[in-house]
């Protein structure tokens, strides 16, 4: 019979102390394999809380699936700010370049109602709002527009 574990880890940072461990030392596993396994799946998102399901057998064998994390995180990583502005409209805390937003979108795009990358910077953009985050320096308002009009297709779309 299977089980299944959901636990948020730091990307490429899992180590088999709390949280993991405590939920995998009761089951048949082995910790230190999923560990390895969670750390080299999750590499791409270093440092940043990756949502991880594992789902074990009682003979010990165990599979791993790897979620995305919040579009707002993976902006806030990239970005370099802890927390958003408490007024998005005036007081800007970040400022994204569109090769930043193609790398969130790209990491998003599996996640997102979208199915291509434009579309999926165009949503990431809609979180910069949110957050104050500016894109090339404007509003990211003007940036979904800017997407629209083709002004990016070259780095979207490449």
């Amino acid at each position: 019979m299977a089980d299944t574990i959901e636990i948020l880890v730091s990307g490429g940072q899992a180590d088999p102390g709390p949280p993991l461990g405590p939920e995998l030392g009761p089951t048949p596993v082995d910790v230190q394999a999923v560990v390895q396994e969670i750390n080299d799946e999750t590499a791409a998102f270093d440092g940043t809380e990756v949502p991880v399901t594992i789902e074990y057998e009682e003979d010990g064998s165990f599979t791993i699936e790897v979620g995305v994390p919040p579009t707002a995180a993976l902006i806030k990583d990239e970005a370099g700010f802890e927390t958003g502005s408490g007024d998005p409209e005036t007081n800007f805390v970040a400022d994204l370049s569109i090769e930043q937003v193609k790398k969130i979108a790209e990491q998003k795009v599996s996640d997102l109602l979208s199915y291509e990358v434009k579309a999926a910077a165009k949503e990431v953009a809609g979180t910069c709002v949110s957050l104050g985050v500016t894109i090339e320096g404007e509003d990211a308002r003007t940036f979904k527009q800017r997407v629209d009009d083709g002004e990016y297709d070259d780095v979207l779309e490449a």
